[in-house]
């Protein structure tokens, strides 16, 4: 008897752990919390990232200069980390875009699942049209995320060994006066 009556307990546990748990996930607050959350740590990781690639570009052009044998070799360091930044601005971008695109996406899918019906589709036609839907949604976006994210890449890399040229050049006019 006291082992039923423990599966009982246990079972209204569980019940009111997922109420409570479907009720604060039903809360806009708490999106906006884990949304929040995560842009804050995925700006964290990026952002020491990029402290992480300049030190490094720094400390190899510090070398690079004390050696003049290597001077030849100098625009090498900023292609590098260039690419590096171009890489990691690229990546936050899609992951951006994504936190943007998958609501709208979602939105799109359910009025097509729901303009269907209205259509008079059965049920077996509805669950096919939805599959193929799906299908054909998730690989526009994926296409659509990579390719945005490329050209984001492509763009801060460019941007980003221009701008550590120059500011290598200015130090080094500095450097010779």
């Amino acid at each position: 008897m006291s082992l039923t009556k423990q599966n009982q307990e246990n079972q209204e546990k569980s019940i009111i752990s997922s109420m409570f748990l479907i009720k604060i996930m039903s809360k806009r607050r708490t999106w906006v919390f884990v949304f929040v959350s995560v842009y804050t740590i995925l700006l964290s990781i990026s952002w020491n990232f990029l402290k992480a690639v300049l030190s490094w570009y720094e400390s190899t052009m510090s070398a690079n200069s004390s050696n003049p044998t290597n001077s030849i070799f100098s625009g090498w360091p900023a292609l590098y980390a260039s690419v590096l930044l171009g890489l990691a601005f690229g990546i936050l971008s899609m992951v951006a875009a994504l936190a943007v695109a998958f609501p709208a996406t979602l939105v799109t899918w359910i009025t097509i699942l729901v303009l269907l019906t209205f259509a008079g589709k059965n049920r077996r036609d509805l669950v096919l049209e939805g599959k193929k839907l799906t299908g054909d949604i998730i690989g526009f976006v994926v296409k659509v995320l990579i390719k945005e994210g490329n050209v984001v890449a492509a763009l801060c890399a460019v941007l980003g060994y221009f701008a550590l040229v120059i500011t290598r050049n200015k130090q080094d006019e500095h450097v010779d006066y």
